[in-house]
C-alpha cells in the first residue's frame, strides 16, 4: 500500500492555517517528498511521520514557496542520524541551487545524489517507486510528477509445475527475479501472468493546463493538482501568471479519467474555498479540497 500526505496546500506565502507546498509518500519503509516549502518540517512533525526514511526529494521548480524549507529539512535529517545517500530530482540546475541553499547547511552526514531533468518526460525507478517527471507550462522551468507502484502478474503454480521448476525458486520468481540452476535458467514470465494494475498518484502545481499533464495523470488513483484561483474572474490572472483555476483542474481530471482529484496550492487571497465546490463538482464529481495533513492510503485493487 502507498500512504500519501498533503503536507502543505498554500501558494506564495504560508498562512497560520496553511503551510506551503509539499507532498509526502510512504511505501515499504521508504519515504518520498515532492517539494519542500517553508513549514514542511512542522507539517511532518504535526503528522507524526519521520524525517529519517526520506530517500527521494522531487523538486518541481526553483520558486521559494517550493524549496525554501530544504536547508532546515536537510539539517534535521542529518540530526536524525541519517547516513544513507539521498536522491534529489529536479529541473536543470538542481545541484547548483541546492548547493547555494546549503550555505547554511554545509555539513551533512550523508551524500546527495542529483538527477537533473533535461527532457520533457523522464522516468526513474528508485526504492520501489516508478517516478515519471513531466514538463509543465509555468513562467520558469517546472515539472510535475507521477508516482507509480507497479504490480507484477499473479503467480501460477500450474505453470511452475509444467516447467518442472523446483519449489525453492518459486519465491524469487514471484518477485521478478531470474534464477540460474546449473545449466537451466528460470525467468519470471515462465510462472507469472500479465502485469496487474498498480497504484498511481499524479501531482502538479504552477502550470497552465496542458495535454502533457492529461497524459501523465491518465487513470491515476489520485490526482493532486493546483487550483490557485476559484473566482472565475481571475482566469485572466491565472493565464498571466501561468497558474490554474479550480475549474481548469477539474476539466483536466475529467479528461484524464482519474479516480479522485484533490485541489491544492491555493492563493493566499482565497477564502471560503468550499463555496466554489458545487460548480467544480459539476465538471468532475470526485473533486475535493486538499487541506494540510490530508492523508490517503491507497492499496492494490483485487485481481
Amino acid at each position: 500500500m502507498l500512504d500519501i500526505c498533503l503536507l502543505g496546500t498554500g501558494g506564495m506565502m504560508p498562512l497560520p492555517h496553511r503551510w506551503l507546498t509539499a507532498l509526502m509518500a510512504r511505501y515499504n519503509g521508504s519515504s518520498l517528498l515532492i517539494d519542500c516549502g517553508e513549514g514542511t518540517q512542522i507539517a511532518i512533525k504535526e503528522k507524526g511521520w519521520s524525517f529519517k526514511p526520506i530517500d527521494v526529494i522531487c523538486v518541481t521548480h526553483f520558486h521559494a514557496d517550493h524549496i525554501s524549507g530544504l536547508p532546515g529539512l536537510l539539517l534535521t535529517m542529518g540530526n536524525a542520524e541519517r547516513t544513507e545517500p539521498l536522491t534529489m530530482i529536479g529541473p536543470k540546475g538542481i545541484g547548483r541551487v541546492v548547493g547555494a541553499l546549503r550555505t547554511i547547511a554545509p555539513e551533512l552526514p550523508f551524500e546527495i545524489h542529483f538527477l537533473e531533468l533535461n527532457d520533457s518526460i523522464e522516468e526513474f525507478t528508485l526504492y520501489g517507486y516508478h517516478i515519471s517527471a513531466f514538463r509543465v507550462n509555468h513562467n520558469v522551468l517546472c515539472y510535475g510528477y507521477a508516482i507509480e507502484i507497479p504490480r507484477i502478474g499473479r503467480f501460477h503454480v500450474e505453470k511452475a509445475k509444467a516447467h518442472e521448476i523446483p519449489q525453492k525458486f518459486w519465491n524469487q520468481l514471484q518477485h521478478g527475479q531470474t534464477v540460474e540452476d546449473g545449466d537451466k535458467i528460470y525467468t519470471p514470465d515462465m510462472v507469472l501472468g500479465p502485469s496487474r494494475k498498480g497504484i498511481k498518484v499524479a501531482y502538479c502545481t504552477d502550470t497552465r493546463p496542458t495535454a502533457g499533464i492529461e497524459q501523465a495523470a491518465a487513470n491515476s488513483d489520485l490526482f493532486i493538482c493546483e487550483g490557485m484561483y476559484a473566482e472565475k474572474e481571475k482566469l485572466i490572472k491565472a493565464k498571466q501568471y501561468k497558474h490554474m483555476t479550480f475549474y481548469e483542474a477539474a476539466e483536466l481530471a475529467a479528461k484524464a479519467e482519474v479516480n479522485e482529484l484533490w485541489l491544492t496550492h491555493f492563493s493566499p487571497s482565497l477564502v471560503r474555498a468550499e463555496s466554489y465546490m458545487p460548480q467544480v463538482k459539476q465538471i468532475f464529481q470526485a473533486a475535493s479540497l486538499g487541506y494540510d495533513g490530508r492523508t490517503a492510503t491507497l492499496d492494490f485493487k483485487e485481481g
